[in-house]
Order: C-alpha cells, then sequence, then structure tokens
C-alpha cells in the first residue's frame, strides 16, 4: 500500500482551550514538522484515489477533499446509489510532549433534492482501539438545489484526546444518503461531498495540549 506523506510547517495560529493542571492545556498549537499518513481509504464514496488529504500550515487543522462521492436516488439510479460512505484510516505523528483531539468538522458539498425528498450527512471519527464517538447525523429537506454545509462541535471537556506516546490510527467516518420520500420516484435528487476542483473540502480542526511531564 503506498503511504502518501503530508507535511505542516511551524505553527503560527492560535487555538484557545481551557486550561486542566494534569494535562496542560496549549493556547498554540506545536511547532515543528507534523505528518499525516493515509493508511486505509474504504468506502463506496472515496473509490481509490478519489480522496486527497491535505494539512493546514498553521498546525490548527486538516482537510478531506473528495472527487467523486454523491449519492443519489430517481431517475437513473442503481440499487444501492442512494447510500455511499467513505472510511480513512489516518496516522498523524505529532512532536514528542503533545497530544490532539477533533474539536470541531466542517463537511460541505452540493444538493439538489426535489419537494418531499431529503438527504442525510452522517459522520464520526475515533482513535483505533477506542471506543466510538457518537454518530452525528445533518439531514437536508427538498425542494434545495444549493451548497450545503454541516458542523460537529464537541465542548472542550467531552474532546477525546490521542493516548500519549502512542501514535495510533484516527479512523475518520463519514456517509451520504439520499430518500425519494414523497418526490416522485422518477425525478432525480442527490446529494455530494466532492469537488472537481478541490474547492469543497471537509475540515477537521484541532485541538492541542501538552502530555503529562513535558
Amino acid at each position: 500500500m503506498v503511504i502518501r506523506r503530508l507535511t505542516v510547517a511551524t505553527a503560527l495560529a492560535a487555538l484557545t482551550a481551557l486550561a486542566a493542571p494534569a494535562h496542560a492545556a496549549t493556547e498554540t498549537p506545536p511547532p515543528g514538522r507534523i505528518t499525516v499518513d493515509v493508511v486505509g481509504v474504504n468506502g463506496s464514496g472515496c473509490p481509490q484515489g478519489t480522496a486527497t488529504v491535505a494539512a493546514a500550515s498553521d498546525n490548527t487543522s486538516f482537510t478531506v477533499t473528495y472527487s467523486d462521492y454523491l449519492a443519489q436516488t430517481g431517475a437513473g439510479s442503481g440499487g444501492t446509489d442512494f447510500r455511499k460512505n467513505c472510511q480513512l484510516a489516518l496516522r498523524i505523528h505529532v512532536p514528542h510532549g503533545f497530544t490532539y483531539a477533533i474539536a470541531r468538522a466542517d463537511y460541505r458539498g452540493f444538493a439538489h433534492l426535489q419537494r418531499g425528498a431529503y438527504g442525510q450527512e452522517r459522520a464520526n471519527y475515533y482513535f483505533q482501539g477506542m471506543a466510538q464517538t457518537a454518530r452525528t447525523l445533518h439531514q437536508f429537506h427538498g425542494p434545495y438545489s444549493d451548497n450545503w454545509q454541516a458542523t460537529d462541535q464537541t465542548d472542550y471537556a467531552d474532546l477525546v484526546w490521542a493516548p500519549c506516546g502512542e501514535e495510533r490510527n484516527l479512523n475518520v467516518n463519514s456517509e451520504l444518503r439520499v430518500y425519494p420520500g414523497t418526490s416522485n420516484p422518477q425525478s432525480l435528487s442527490f446529494m455530494s461531498m466532492d469537488s472537481t476542483d478541490g474547492s469543497v473540502s471537509t475540515v477537521y480542526h484541532f485541538a492541542w495540549k501538552t502530555c503529562p511531564g513535558s
């Protein structure tokens, strides 16, 4: 399997966080070199070679861009086209003495939903060997023909942190579904999370803190 490595430059931006005595929160992302390795791609929404990952230059986030992620129902659709999903396994290497969590995720795409039809975006993420986070659901109702955006925000007290001193995959799961509802079953409704020009991306925002003893 080919592993793609992406680097993050020295931190420049600040991320505000609350302090805790055992694990001191840091107001800024760690300095130095961070890498994100894509070690696994699976799902009907991200065929091989159609999902790319890019890290922000200020260590505050990383983005996932899809080029073939579209769920549809109605005219010309196959029996399984109403549901598409993608799971990415990411290995994020951080400087010694720091750990991270996913504080917010912004999902974007385009939807064309006939009157009576509706679409859903679902997502969760978790560290290898740890319990999955709750799967969030955002629903959009037709008539609708426009860009869409959904945001999942986690309170600081509820953040799930990568174990200090260990490297575990971060599993990022997403799913799109489109249902005809009461719309004309011969009319086409669809919902996408893709971008042919790279302008539409899913953004995962980091929270950072120092590990005990650092």
